[in-house]
């Protein structure tokens, strides 16, 4: 089996799809180890953590997104 590389984590310069999960990691006081050793140097507690609150938040989103929609909706035909 080869090592694990731990890479740095550069806050600045983040994929999309990794802002979310930095944004998490800071909130949880993780951001300063992620950005030292990467990803992987966090344990699979931190990171299961971060995963709940990744798919939390993405699901807290969709429900906005369908209130929105649901709003909308009833604005453009209102029952009478």
């Amino acid at each position: 089996m080869g090592k694990k590389k731990q890479e740095p984590v550069d806050p600045n310069n983040l994929k999309p799809e990794d802002m979310l999960k930095f944004e998490i990691a800071a909130e949880l006081g993780l951001a300063d180890k992620v950005v030292a050793g990467g990803w992987r140097c966090l344990t699979a507690k931190e990171s299961g953590r971060i995963g709940g609150l990744i798919t939390r938040k993405k699901r807290e989103m969709a429900g906005q997104k369908g209130k929105n929609q649901t709003l909308k909706d009833e604005k453009k035909d209102p029952i009478i």
